[in-house]
This record gives structure tokens, C-alpha cells and sequence, in this order.
């Protein structure tokens, strides 16, 4: 069992719901995002996805794709991310996914982007642009060098792709809780609570859900029916507003929905 599902299947038998908090990494500056991370980590949030900051974020919202476009502005190269998670990880426990396009992993090479998330410590990534079909080397590369891939699903999945995904991804499976791209929402919409049943009777692979998560409500409600939520937008936006004090009360505020 890998270590995030370790964690998610631990705080679910113990009665706590568990979050994922997204940040990428070179934000606003390659030591702003180290400290922010941290400051995730150790205020509330159960696993750290550190984001690449790309050129074509297609699955993002505004917030997130001018924090990328600021990281990259500074000068942000993608061996930049493994030293991050490198400092990350000589200070805090937490598991540490990467989620990336599959476009940089390519450009990077494979091998080399694996091996680098091994050294540095990250337990795998999370590839929002990727379906199975189309990832063999990624599922032999992972499975070889014991790392975590997280495939995603959304309400508009078949039964056929929400059962492939889900048996494929290791670590949990992204269930995409609205037809659209990051951002907060008032609502979440009633199809997440949907998607991860189905997701559920196809697998035994745990199921988090993101997009739209901003409140300790939304924290409390996904995880009454998943095995945790992602949170990212909300986390950029505090940060954008008022630094890394702003993060922190945000990270403290969304775990008050933990239980």
C-alpha cells in the first residue's frame, strides 16, 4: 500500500476526513513556494500536491494559471521543481504528489522526471492530461520505481473509463467533482457524490475529490462520501491576498472540516 493511501485509509477508520492541498511549486519565488508547502503541511493538510508550472494549462482556472505564469515569469525551470520537494521533504513527513501535463514530462524525459521524484522524495504524480491508453511507459516506469500515479475521472467518464482509471491509479483517483476547470464554487455540484459511488463500485482504490472545494463545509461534506478533498485555487487566492499568513489561516480554516 503506498504511502497516500495509507494516509487516506487511516484517517477514514479513525473518523477524520483527509485534504489534499495543491500549490505550485516556484510560486511567487522557488523559496516562497518551499515555505508555503510547509506551512500546508504543517496546518492541516494530509498530502501536498506540488504543481508544475506549464505554459498550457488547460484544467486550470484563473487563479492557478496566473500563479504558473508568475512562477515561470521568475524563471522557473523544471529541475527547479525537484529541488523544492527537496526542501520539502528534509522538513515534513506528509506524501508529496506532482501533478503535471504530460507535455514537460515528455519534454524532460520519462525516466529522468521518475527518477527524479524518487530522489528528491515525492511518491508520484498526478497527471490531469493522461488516460491510460495512452500511458504504458508512465504505468511500467511507476510500477518499476514504486511511485503513485492518480488518473483522473469526471461525471461525464463512462462506467468503462471510471473502472479502468480507478484500477489503474495508485495512491487514490481524482474524482473531477464539476464539468469545468478549477476555481471556488458556491455549490458543489450533486454529480461529485455520484462519481465517486461509481468510482467506489468499480474499485477498491481510494477517491478524492477536487475542483470547486474553498470551504470547511465543502471539506466536511467530501469527505462524508469520498476519501478526501483537493483543495487548490483557495489556497493560491489566500497566498495572493495576504501572503503566507493568509495561507496558513486558510489551510487551519479548511482542516476545521476535517472532524
Amino acid at each position: 500500500m503506498s504511502s497516500v493511501t495509507k494516509v487516506l485509509a487511516g484517517n477514514k477508520e479513525s473518523g477524520r476526513g483527509s485534504l489534499v492541498g495543491y500549490y505550485p511549486a516556484g510560486y511567487p519565488t522557488l523559496k516562497d513556494s518551499v515555505e508555503s508547502l510547509v506551512s500546508m503541511a504543517e496546518n492541516g493538510c494530509d498530502v501536498l500536491e506540488v504543481g508544475v508550472p506549464y505554459s498550457d494549462p488547460v484544467m486550470d482556472g484563473l487563479i492557478i494559471q496566473e500563479a504558473t505564469e508568475q512562477a515561470r515569469a521568475a524563471g522557473f525551470v523544471l529541475d527547479d521543481l525537484f529541488e523544492v520537494i527537496r526542501q520539502v521533504r528534509a522538513r515534513v513527513e506528509t506524501p508529496i504528489l506532482v501533478m503535471s501535463y504530460w507535455n514537460p514530462v515528455q519534454k524532460y524525459g520519462l525516466e529522468k522526471f521518475a527518477t527524479g521524484l524518487v530522489d528528491s522524495g515525492a511518491q508520484g504524480m498526478i497527471t490531469p492530461d493522461l488516460v491510460p491508453d495512452e500511458a504504458a511507459d508512465w504505468i511500467e516506469t511507476s510500477e518499476r520505481l514504486d511511485l503513485d500515479r492518480v488518473f483522473l475521472v469526471a461525471p461525464s467518464s463512462s462506467d468503462a473509463r471510471v473502472s479502468k482509471n480507478s484500477d489503474v491509479s495508485r495512491g487514490f483517483v481524482y474524482s473531477v467533482s464539476t464539468m469545468g476547470i478549477t476555481g471556488e464554487r458556491a455549490t458543489l455540484d450533486a454529480l461529485a457524490k455520484d462519481l465517486t459511488g461509481r468510482v467506489k463500485a468499480f474499485s477498491k482504490t481510494p477517491t478524492c475529490v477536487g475542483v470547486g472545494i474553498s470551504t470547511a463545509e465543502q471539506v466536511r461534506e467530501v469527505n462524508s462520501y469520498s476519501d478526501g478533498a483537493i483543495v487548490g485555487t483557495a489556497f493560491i487566492a489566500a497566498y495572493r491576498n495576504e501572503g503566507l499568513t493568509g495561507l496558513t489561516k486558510k489551510c487551519r480554516e479548511l482542516a476545521s472540516g476535517l472532524g
